[in-house]
């Protein structure tokens, strides 16, 4: 298994495309299979598409799926905390992407990206692993 990490930035945005981090990472590779894991207990990753509003739209729905405020019993960090440790139960830490000749085989409007609604904590750690198939 090959395997890199990636150092995110999200201060600017809870969403993070990392489409192409993920295929500068595969060129080159083969055939088989690119997981990509956010080991933080309050971060995921998701496909999506990105640039027309999808992205925008997904967090506006955790925003309001998973409030703000003080009804979670994960009480520590900023007011509503709670609430960014309940997201990867909702957007998984963790993805898998086939690759065929070093190339994601991702639809034509899919993105790989990085959810993180956490203001707590704006530098997130990726870890990329390729298993050849």
């Amino acid at each position: 298994m090959q395997s890199e990490v990636l150092d995110v930035d999200t201060r600017r945005r809870r969403t993070v495309d990392l489409t192409d981090e993920v295929r500068s990472f595969c060129a080159g590779r083969g055939d088989g299979l690119c997981n990509v894991f956010v080991p933080h207990a309050t971060a995921g990753v998701a496909i999506l598409e990105t640039g027309a509003g999808s992205d925008d739209d997904l967090v506006d729905t955790l925003e309001r799926l998973l409030p703000r405020d003080e009804r979670y019993r994960h009480s520590h960090g900023s007011p509503g905390h709670g609430a960014d440790h309940v997201l990867p139960a909702i957007v998984a830490p963790s993805i898998s992407v086939p690759v065929a000749d070093g190339e994601p085989l991702l639809g034509t409007w899919q993105s790989v990206v990085l959810v993180d609604l956490n203001r707590d904590n704006p530098r997130r750690s990726v870890r990329l692993s390729f298993v050849s198939g």
